[in-house]
């Protein structure tokens, strides 16, 4: 696809940008000054006002209800409503914002009212989170993890068989530029028999895919694999924080408790699976000796177009980078093509037992890591345990990470003959702990 053959709008920071041309339109909550939180589609570098479009009387048929449902401080009304008016909404914007858009004049004329600087809004949550659940399918990770505690047998015999997660804690899920405060908890060292309460020493980031659900389901009835993609409303990042040395006093046998309960961070923006459709490819396949997929888990739509080629970067900006003015420094480079069981599957498995999955939940894809260092997805593995400090530009190093460091998470979608798709930044700063 040529500049020439891209959507173009009348919206001229639209045109090219990389993150939010008019293929993406991602949808969001955002206020400005003292206003109340609203819904919003992002394009370029501003913020469509669902709410000024909706009382102008900019859509009709589906996409009207589908603007009304977004226009509020959260979108679990509008993931509620499913694919056909999610896409409605968006066909009508890429025509609404379109160069040859018939309502241009008419929508120019609203000014800020309409479009706000992008610069110039608060970006919040986009939805109610009802209940958070990590899975484990970034099949590098596991193995880097399993490789520091089993050196010779790093996956555990179930992880071929089923997607693995656990349940996280919703309450502390925070949007993009939220501080997190360093967790403390009880923690064993080396050679002691007595665990010891206190500040977190090593504090890690997660890359991961963020899943928004859509249409839920009811208590006791499965969603199917070939029906499970219609209940996913949207992707974001997530950063989902880990205290590592807290999670290897309390994970037996339970698995991880304070040591991820603190805070998991998401960007702000909902990245719809039609902007990310160019995008889709086959699910990777599995290697020679790995178990097929047990019915309930396979089909062969998913497999043939079920994953995503998403490029995930991870940057660190340190107090002392920003006293002496050095941007961010980039840590890993991975992909979402490292997924080994798709979001399908995922959502599938999460239902099979009958649980009732319900509009604003949120998945994450756990750790999405490379198969090279440089890959990585935590400082755990970056540093082989710890073991092996990163070195920054600004001299320092890290094994783990200090407060005052900025963790920066970005995606982006590129292509050939295709405009990238970008989903924003999801960052956070780390502040000392409280106790």
């Amino acid at each position: 696809m040529t500049a020439s053959n891209c959507l173009r709008s009348w919206v001229e920071s639209a045109n090219g940008h990389p993150d939010f041309p008019l293929e993406n339109l991602p949808l969001g909550v955002f206020s400005r000054d003292d206003q109340a939180p609203q819904g919003g589609v992002a394009v370029g570098d501003f913020v469509l006002s669902l709410r000024s479009a909706a009382c102008a009387g900019l859509f009709q048929g589906e996409a009207a209800l589908a603007a009304q449902a977004a226009s509020g401080a959260s979108l679990n009304d509008f993931f509620a409503l499913g694919a056909g008016p999610r896409r409605a909404l968006r066909q009508a914007l890429q025509v609404l914002l379109g160069e040859h858009s018939q309502q241009r004049e008419a929508m120019q004329a609203l000014g800020e009212t309409l479009l706000v600087p992008i610069s110039a809004c608060r970006l919040h949550l986009p939805a109610r989170v009802g209940d958070y659940t990590d899975f484990y399918v970034g099949i590098h990770h596991a193995n880097n993890v399993g490789k520091l505690f089993r050196p010779d047998n790093p996956l555990l015999p179930n992880y071929k068989h089923v997607p693995i997660g656990y349940h996280g804690r919703a309450s502390t899920i925070c949007v993009s530029g939220t501080p997190v405060r360093r967790p403390c908890g009880q923690t064993l060292a080396p050679g002691s028999d007595m665990p010891q309460f206190g500040p977190s020493k090593r504090l890690d980031y997660e890359l991961e895919l963020g899943i928004w659900i859509g249409q839920g389901n009811e208590m006791g009835e499965p969603i199917a694999i070939e029906r499970a993609a219609q209940h996913v409303a949207g992707f974001c990042l997530l950063n989902d924080w880990s205290a590592r040395d807290v999670q290897a006093w309390e994970y037996q046998p339970l698995g991880p408790f304070l040591s991820k309960n603190f805070a998991s961070s998401v960007s702000p923006w909902v990245v719809s699976a039609e902007a990310l459709q160019p995008f889709a490819m086959a699910q990777p396949p599995r290697p020679a000796g790995d178990p097929q997929p047990l019915p309930y888990l396979f089909d062969a739509r998913d497999q043939a177009g079920g994953a995503f080629d998403i490029e995930l970067e991870v940057l660190l900006l340190t107090a002392a980078m920003r006293e002496q003015g050095l941007p961010a420094q980039r840590i890993a480079l991975s992909n979402t093509r490292h997924m080994y069981w798709t979001v399908a599957q995922m959502v599938a498995h999460h239902s099979v037992g009958g649980c009732k999955l319900q509009p604003g939940d949120l998945f994450g894809s756990g750790t999405l890591s490379g198969p090279q260092p440089d890959q990585f997805g935590s400082l755990l593995e970056s540093t082989f345990g710890g073991k092996q400090p990163i070195e920054l530009h600004s001299g320092e190093q890290r094994t783990f990470l200090e407060d005052g460091d900025e963790v920066i998470m970005r995606a982006r979608c590129r292509k050939e003959g295709q405009p990238s798709i970008g989903f924003g930044e999801c960052r956070g700063v780390l502040l000392p702990a409280k106790y």
